[in-house]
Formats: C-alpha cells, sequence, structure tokens
C-alpha cells in the first residue's frame, strides 16, 4: 500500500492531550523567532541558555545549566516517580547556530552579520522546550506517568560534537531512552520521516601537511615535485578507499581545500589539504582512520614527500533503534494518522545525536518544515533556510504523544 493510500484517520488515546493552545503556539513561535535574531555559536549559547532557563523556572520546573555553562537539563514527572530507579525519557535539542550570514529578508532575520540559525536548531530548541510545558502540565494533572528528561546540548555544529561533554556532565545519568528530531527542509510541514537503522552518516575531518626540500620547475627530477605529489594525494588517496573498504560502506573521502606554491617556476617545499571522510556504515567507520593513514603515507612515499596526517573524529551515524523508531511512528499516528509518516533515506550528514546511541537506545525523526505547495529545493546550511512555523505544534505533539505513549520503560 503507498503512502497516500493509507489511512489519514489519527489513532484515539485519551491519555493524549488535544491540540496546543493558541496562546501556546503563539508564544512558542515568538520564542522562535527570538533565538533566530540571536543566534549563538557551540559553547558561546549563554543568551540561548538563560531564555530557556527562565521560561522553565517560570513554569514551576528546576533547569539545572550544565558546568560550561551552556547547556541545560530539566526534568519533569510525578514525584513519587521521580525519587525512583524508573529510567527517564530524554527529548534532546541542539542549541547553537552556525557561522554564516543571514541572507532572508524577514521580521526575525538575525541580528548578527556573520552568524545565523541555518540548521533549524532553533526550531528543535522551542520544540523540546514546548513539549516541556505540556507535560510539565500534565503531571500536574496527574496524567504523566513515566519521568521525562528535557536535554538542551550545546555545541553540536562543533566536531567531535557537544554531546560527548554533555555526556560526560551526566546527562543521561538514569535515561532509559532518547529522542530527537532534526529539520528536514524535503517533507512537507505536517509530517515526519522515518528510518530504522543509520538514518545519518559518519563525518570526520581530515587535514595532510606534505614536505618536500623544494627546488626549481626545470630540474623536478632533483628534488620532490610536490605539486605532482599532492595532486596525487588528492585523486588517488580516495580511489585506493574505494577499492579497500565495501562500496556498501559509503566511505567517502571529499576535499575542501588544497594550498601550496606562490611562484610559478618554484617548486614549493610545502603543500596542506583538508577535507572531510563520511561513511554510511558504524563498522567501516571505525576502520577509516587507520584506512586513510595507509592510503596517503602510501601515496606520498611514492612521490618521495613527507606526509603528516591529522585525523580528526569526528561523530558516528545516528543509528535509530528500532524500537525507539517505533515508538515515534506510534506517537506521530496517533496524533496525525498514518499518512503523516513517511520513510526517509541515510543523509551523508552528520549528527552528534549518534554519540548519546552509543550509551542508550533512541532515535531520530526529521521534522518536516517545507510549507505546502513549495517545491522550491532548498537545504540546511544555506543562509536564506527557513521554515513553516507550523512545524513546531508538530514537533511539540509528537514528543508530547511519544512521553504518553512511551510505555517500554515504565
Amino acid at each position: 500500500m503507498s503512502l497516500d493510500e493509507t489511512d489519514a484517520t489519527p489513532i484515539a488515546d485519551a491519555a493524549l492531550p488535544g491540540a496546543l493552545p493558541d496562546a501556546l503556539r503563539a508564544e512558542l513561535i515568538a520564542f522562535r523567532r527570538d533565538l533566530h535574531m540571536h543566534p549563538e555559536l557551540g559553547n558561546c549559547e549563554f543568551r540561548t541558555t538563560a531564555a530557556i532557563k527562565a521560561r522553565l523556572e517560570r513554569a514551576g520546573l528546576t533547569p539545572r545549566v550544565l558546568p560550561s555553562g551552556t547547556g541545560l537539563i530539566c526534568d519533569i514527572g510525578p514525584q513519587d516517580s521521580l525519587s525512583t530507579t524508573l529510567p527517564l525519557l530524554a527529548l534532546r535539542a541542539d542549541i547553537d547556530g552556525l557561522p554564516i550570514p543571514d541572507t532572508k529578508t524577514v521580521p526575525y532575520r538575525s541580528t548578527f552579520a556573520d552568524r545565523a540559525h541555518a540548521c533549524g536548531h532553533d526550531v528543535h530548541t522551542t520544540v523540546v522546550l514546548g513539549a516541556g510545558l505540556v507535560l510539565a502540565e500534565l503531571a500536574r494533572e496527574g496524567r504523566l506517568h513515566r519521568p521525562v528528561r528535557l536535554l538542551f546540548q550545546p555545541a553540536e555544529e562543533v566536531l567531535p560534537g557537544g554531546a560527548a561533554d554533555a555526556m560526560e556532565a551526566g546527562v543521561l545519568d538514569g535515561v532509559g531512552r532518547i529522542l530527537a528530531l532534526h529539520c528536514d527542509p524535503k517533507v512537507e510541514v505536517g509530517r515526519i520521516g522515518l528510518r530504522t537503522g543509520p538514518i545519518t552518516s559518519a563525518c570526520d575531518r581530515l587535514e595532510i601537511s606534505l614536505d618536500g626540500p623544494g627546488g626549481h620547475t626545470a630540474r623536478p627530477h632533483l628534488t620532490t615535485d610536490l605539486v605532482t605529489a599532492t595532486a596525487k594525494v588528492i585523486t588517488e588517496v580516495p580511489a585506493l578507499l574505494a577499492r579497500r573498504v565495501d562500496a556498501r560502506s559509503g566511505l567517502a573521502l571529499t576535499w575542501g581545500r588544497v594550498e601550496s606554491g606562490h611562484a610559478c617556476n618554484v617548486i614549493p617545499q610545502h603543500a596542506e589539504l583538508s577535507g572531510t571522510v563520511r561513511c554510511l556504515d558504524l563498522p567501516a567507520w571505525r576502520e577509516a582512520p587507520d584506512l586513510v593513514h595507509a592510503a596517503v603515507d602510501e601515496i606520498a612515499t611514492l612521490h618521495r614527500a613527507k606526509s603528516e596526517i591529522n585525523y580528526i573524529r569526528g561523530v558516528p551515524p545516528v543509528v535509530n533503534e528500532e524500537s525507539s523508531t517505533e515508538l515515534l511512528r506510534d506517537a506521530m499516528v496517533a496524533r496525525r494518522g498514518s499518512a503523516a509518516v513517511e520513510g526517509t533515506e541515510q543523509s551523508l550528514g552528520g549528527e552528534d545525536f549518534s554519540w548519546y546511541l552509543e550509551r542508550v537506545p533512541g532515535a531520530m525523526a526529521r521534522l518536516g518544515v517545507r510549507r505546502v505547495g513549495d517545491t522550491t529545493r532548498r537545504d540546511l546550511h544555506c543562509g536564506d533556510f527557513d521554515v513553516d512555523e507550523g512545524a513546531i505544534g508538530v514537533g511539540v505533539e509528537l514528543f508530547t504523544a511519544a512521553a504518553l505513549l512511551d510505555r517500554n520503560l515504565l
């Protein structure tokens, strides 16, 4: 049966709250726009952290700022369960922006010339905040039967990601499952994309220095022809890697920067290259550093160049655990019907949510943010990135329903 043929009628569940009140919906949109106007880079999200903390405290909650001074966690639930060993369901949002200009012409455009929320982290943050406000009210009414932790994480855009520092600070202590979402401009608002298994890719950074004695371009045979050696590394190392791993692993080295030389008749003594290593497969990602080192050394040695390699570990793939993915599916179907859920492909982008999934089961959904009827091709990390703000309410409904339906941890 195709997606369009599935039943779009939501499943009735007396435990689920109704649609968001208009006042809360308007407040969340205003909150998102304020964050959008004031983006902060990784580990500098002090204003963002303070705004989240203040709103949670106004709701009678007790947020705890992480030791770094940015990011925070906040636990919600019935008092009789928070003091037990019952595992928490964590809802994670990333709160940092990107160092790129905001090129949109909107009232809530970034107030900084070189910073923007061009990946939707302002939406992620607002969704988790909104879910927390709804769940706090349900807890007061005695309708929340399991504890929930809100996790607002800094520095997702900074390799190897702020998740590692957050985990060191204990954000996963007592957590039995963790959920997240990510804006997807390819998915229409009102829908989510789901995939069991890998949904993002591993992403590492590679920096290489090549050195030789230098010389005159008239006599390359008397020295190390460093520009040719650099060219061979650029072209042959990716080709070697493609033959040393299973093609299905999707291991790919792509260069982004190369610098060498200053004069047309001088063979340089130094060259620098940098790029990214991406991988679809977790086992191949674990092998990647050794494979890259061996391939670079092989080609550089062949051309008599000395190589220095700085392989910077980034993030593994986000691998959605099956029962957590089904929980997100059930939650969305319960709120908006089965037609609101679509399959999604594995992305070549990286996400440090993957580090949490090395410790506890969990899953990430793709949140549709494309306006209905908009056929323009859009992407993340672009200066003109924006969302249909109706996606905020959809995300709140998704996380709220997931918290109420997740009985596996009770």
